[in-house]
């Protein structure tokens, strides 16, 4: 299987900190943004990744992840994603790359809490079909919402105002190679984009999405708030208790 990373966009809700660098470049406690994700796949079994950005962009990805030795054996290809075309066409990118192999591909913003090493082998050893993670929220009429019935997935729902479920769509997705396919036959969106909900309902239709419930945390980073969210809970997650570390040096 190979690993897609969209770490594209201009991250616009957290200017000025991105006018000169990209959104998933920025630290999310100790490490850089795009770590999470590529540790996720890493985790995962997977040797091969490739990082999708703009052209103004990718020479930094491929400093960081080529300079160092923090993902000793992995593989990373960059591609360049020239305009804002859409998840599905950004993950189009990667065709060449991935071949006839599965594909898992993750939005570079999305950080998760669970290990997904078996989700990704039971899904490397099916037939045809594509999974979703999703993650029960609190709020569903903000999310991409997932009804299910069994183990399949039947339909979507995009930020109802009567939501028929709490199971949020994460950015985490796992296809087939029939995907390719898929993605050439999009028409552009209202937004001139290719919908990555689109490819999903192709095989939502044909009773091909699977999916798995996370049980940790997700974290979707787009503003300040979530940025400053996630360096506290990643932190947690390695013994750091910022809120009462902060209070003391304010004491102090």
């Amino acid at each position: 299987m190979k690993g897609i990373i969209l770490a594209g966009g201009i991250g616009s809700r957290l200017h000025p900190c991105t006018a000169v660098i990209n959104k998933h470049l920025l630290p999310v406690y100790n490490k850089p943004m795009i770590y999470y994700p590529i540790e996720t796949m890493v985790k995962a079994g997977l040797k091969e990744i490739m990082i999708v950005s703009g052209k103004e962009h990718i020479e930094q990805f491929r400093n960081l992840l080529t300079e160092n030795n923090d993902f000793r054996g992995i593989n990373f290809n960059f591609t360049i994603q020239k305009e804002a075309g859409g998840i599905a066409h950004g993950l189009g990118l990667g065709q060449k790359f991935a071949g006839d192999d599965k594909v898992m591909l993750i939005l570079g913003d999305n950080i998760f809490g669970d290990d997904l090493k078996d989700a990704v082998n039971e899904f490397e050893h099916e037939g045809k079909g594509a999974k979703l993670l999703l993650k029960k929220v609190n709020e569903p009429e903000k999310f991409e919402v997932a009804i299910t019935e069994g183990n399949k997935v039947i339909s979507i729902q995009d930020k109802p105002l009567s939501p028929k479920s709490d199971l949020a769509v994460t950015g985490v997705y796992l296809y087939d190679n029939q995907v390719w396919q898929v993605i050439a036959g999009l028409q552009p969106s209202v937004r001139g984009e290719l919908e990555i909900t689109d490819v999903n309902n192709f095989y939502i239709k044909r009773e091909l999405m699977n999916y798995e419930i996370l049980n940790k945390f997700w974290l979707d980073i787009d503003t300040f708030a979530t940025l400053q969210l996630a360096n506290l809970q990643l932190a947690k997650v390695i013994g750091i208790d910022l809120p009462n570390l902060l209070g003391k040096i304010v004491s102090d």
